[in-house]
């Protein structure tokens, strides 16, 4: 199954290029490539992350394509529309399709970083998007095809970064919760502590056998992603390589390199024989864990669990494991002395 990847945006100066009048169909581009060669990138200021969208905290009915989990979504009142949950994304999308036929306004155009190049993409305004209970009014969303994005469109950490997101893998639901809400212990939850870094949450508590490297839950990800520079200190030059087709949100594809990590522990989460793709993807720079073994950990990882909690505002990520663990999932447990033990597999009392 080939992976989809999210997209990372710069607004690019110019002007309106359409009004609000009678909307006439928008005739939007299809992504425009941009050489990446000295001198050819113009100086343009980093996305904006708005922090003040508020979502409410019912249960959204979310729907499971693959590992990922997708919500409806009402835009301008129409719909609804399946979207990707996507927290490895800085912004919002949304499908050709749906601006078409909804015939919203041409916005700012602005440059795409994807795995596969640097695209200039055109934006669309959009007056209102409805998640659950919460209407967030007044974006201007890049409009990419729906075949590329793998749905009909994305919810980026644009409308996460100041929110926490359960993704029920077990039920398939998702909630999205106000951070400011004290949230409730859950016996037997395994909390990991993060950071913040252009509104992404990023794990430092990972390692791949003894190496430490940074981690980012990518819900957007159906495959793990690491750097070459994780790779160098992880597979052998002799070990025999896999590959996966990768479709960048521009239509571009790419083939990557894919070899297992026999062990990765996420704080006392020990994971085996993990299989993990790998590039020097934009991504990793954006985020500035371009200069050290880095990797986003998609839903092949998080489907494992029966729920994954991303606290964005008090940067931790919450796991509750299944009743039956899979079988290369250990849990070490610390004792009062210091040493630590694994846990017996739940699967092993699960019948």
């Amino acid at each position: 199954m080939p992976m989809r990847e999210k997209l990372f945006v710069i607004p690019l100066a110019v002007a309106l290029s359409a009004g609000l009048g009678a909307a006439p169909v928008p005739k939007i581009r299809r992504p425009v490539e941009v050489p990446t060669t000295a001198g050819t990138m113009p100086s343009l200021p980093p996305a904006i992350v708005d922090p003040a969208l508020t979502i409410g905290g019912d249960d959204v009915k979310a729907r499971q394509a693959q590992s990922r989990l997708s919500v409806e979504v009402h835009v301008n009142g129409s719909g609804p529309y399946q979207f990707v949950v996507d927290s490895g994304a800085d912004s919002s999308v949304i499908g050709l399709r749906i601006a078409q036929n909804l015939r919203l306004p041409l916005g700012t155009p602005v440059i795409l970083n994807s795995m596969t190049g640097t695209s200039i993409v055109d934006r669309v305004h959009t007056s209102s998007l409805k998640l659950g209970p919460t209407t967030v009014s007044d974006l201007e969303l890049p409009a990419l095809r729906e075949e590329d994005l793998g749905g009909q469109g994305l919810i980026g950490i644009d409308a996460l970064v100041r929110r926490r997101l359960m993704m029920d893998f077990e039920q398939h639901k998702i909630k999205v919760e106000d951070a400011s809400v004290p949230i409730k212990f859950v016996p037997g939850e395994i909390v990991v502590v993060g950071k913040r870094r252009r509104g992404q949450l990023i794990l430092t508590h990972v390692k791949a056998r003894s190496i430490e490297l940074d981690a980012v839950i990518d819900t957007g990800s159906e495959l793990t992603i690491g750097n070459l520079l994780l790779r160098e200190k992880l597979v052998r030059r002799r070990t025999p390589l896999g590959r996966v087709e990768a479709i960048g949100v521009n239509g571009k594809k790419v083939d990557l390199d894919v070899a297992i990590i026999p062990e990765l522990a996420i704080g006392p989460i020990v994971i085996r024989n993990l299989p993990v793709a790998f590039a020097d993807l934009p991504p990793f720079k954006v985020f500035g864990i371009d200069r050290q073994p880095a990797l986003f950990l998609g839903t092949d990882v998080l489907q494992r669990f029966r729920r994954v909690s991303l606290d964005f505002q008090a940067r931790k990520v919450r796991f509750q494991l299944r009743k039956c663990e899979p079988a290369d999932f250990t849990l070490v447990r610390t004792t009062s002395l210091g040493g630590s033990f694994p846990s017996t597999p739940a699967s092993q009392s699960c019948g």
